[in-house]
């Protein structure tokens, strides 16, 4: 199982995840381009950390929308997006690059990563812009979205994760932020849904069901409180219960 974590979320002097002490436990970092979050010292910093850990770099590509941190939803021209998604991925590859290491992969943020769940434009338009970008990149996403059945039939490698703490509907989607409960903040549930997705691969949903999770990936926010000790907890579990946590690109 992999484990992923948003970061770089950050922009000039305010700073919001802690980077070096997530790269020292996930084996993925999904990295802000700029476009939610993110600045081209952030990136160049992340990347060349990153490297060093032996971490894949994954862009995180996002609506263009720092004021609000990508989490609200935007009507993009479907080649607008393409090109912004392009856009992205190459300003993040250039401090991968110089870093002695690559992008490996692409994962959209918040609303976009929501959008392309059942838009089918949008999701059409975000892997166009992978494929614009070059170099047969993976994408991550929700099992059962729009966003991998595209990147599937394009020919790019398409990689299901699951969230450790968030909510789920009984259909399998993110319970939206805007509801409660859609952030699981209990640490100790947090590595219990990890480890259930991992070896069991279902998860309890918000109206109690249980739901089928099969995913390659596990994400644990990088923006929460805590989520450095709370990435070292869960990959600590996953271990334990006899896990090989790697990276999938």
């Amino acid at each position: 199982m992999d484990l992923n974590a948003d970061l770089g979320e950050g922009f000039g002097r305010w700073t919001l995840t802690d980077d070096e002490a997530l790269l020292a436990c996930v084996t993925s970092a999904n990295v802000a381009c700029g476009f939610h979050a993110g600045d081209p010292s952030v990136m160049r910093r992340v990347c060349d950390a990153a490297a060093v850990n032996g971490v894949r770099i994954g862009a995180q590509v996002s609506y263009r929308d720092l004021a609000g941190f990508g989490r609200r939803s935007m009507d993009v021209p479907a080649d607008e997006l393409t090109a912004e998604i392009a856009y992205q991925i190459g300003a993040l590859r250039v401090f991968a690059e110089a870093a002695g290491s690559t992008v490996s992969y692409v994962k959209p943020h918040g609303a976009l990563y929501n959008r392309t769940v059942h838009d089918e434009q949008q999701a059409a338009a975000v892997v166009a812009g992978v494929r614009l970008a070059g170099g047969g990149l993976a994408v991550l996403g929700l099992p059962g979205s729009h966003l991998l059945a595209h990147a599937s039939a394009a020919g790019l490698p398409a990689v299901e994760e699951a969230f450790a703490d968030r909510a789920y509907t009984a259909g399998g989607t993110l319970v939206p932020r805007g509801e409660p409960g859609a952030v699981v903040h209990d640490a100790d549930e947090v590595v219990r849904r990890g480890v259930g997705m991992a070896l069991d691969r279902e998860v309890t949903a918000a109206d109690g069901s249980r739901i089928p999770v099969e995913a390659r990936s596990l994400c644990v926010h990088g923006d929460t409180p805590g989520a450095a000790a709370l990435a070292r907890r869960v990959r600590a579990a996953l271990e334990e219960a006899g896990v090989r946590v790697e990276a999938f690109a």
